[in-house]
């Protein structure tokens, strides 16, 4: 499961505090604005991302989908705000709470369904080495191969 951090809830007590001088102030009439941290800490406590075996459950304040694993064509990664699952019917599903900083973890629960997009295998290191050097030897033409050697034989001679 992938939450907002409860640390958060640091950030409600702030506006509780900010709220309280107004309310003091004009009782009668600014009550209400103790609504407004009440609010954050239920969207704390309700936006949640969890991964399991049968899918994905994006839990946001208001509503709650579950995305079969088969329905999962891809992952979108935004500038801002939290990632986007891309699905096989070329729509987009944002993930509640999971930001950037948490792709390792949403990668770690998928258990390989979803690829981590910055894992490079060491074989593909090996493998672009032999292409860049079977490319550079297709691109030289092969008079100047020849000049070159001839050159290299000229230099061991003296």
């Amino acid at each position: 499961m992938i939450r907002i951090p409860r640390l958060a809830h640091i950030g409600v007590f702030l506006l509780l505090f900010c709220a309280a001088f107004p309310f003091f102030g004009w009782p009668a009439g600014l009550w209400v604005l103790f609504a407004i941290p009440v609010a954050v800490a239920v969207w704390i406590e309700r936006t949640r991302t969890t991964v399991s075996e049968s899918g994905i459950d994006a839990r946001s304040m208001f509503s709650t989908r579950h995305i079969d694993w088969s329905e999962v064509k891809g992952l979108r990664l935004p500038k801002r705000g939290y990632l986007q699952l891309h699905l096989a019917d070329d729509s987009d599903v944002r993930l509640p709470a999971v930001s950037y900083d948490r792709l390792a973890d949403l990668v770690a629960a998928s258990g390989g369904r979803i690829p981590d997009p910055f894992f490079e295998p060491e074989d593909a290191d090996a493998a672009a080495e032999a292409d860049e050097t079977a490319v550079a030897e297709s691109t030289v033409p092969e008079n100047e191969v020849a000049s070159a050697e001839s050159a290299k034989a000229e230099d061991t001679d003296r």
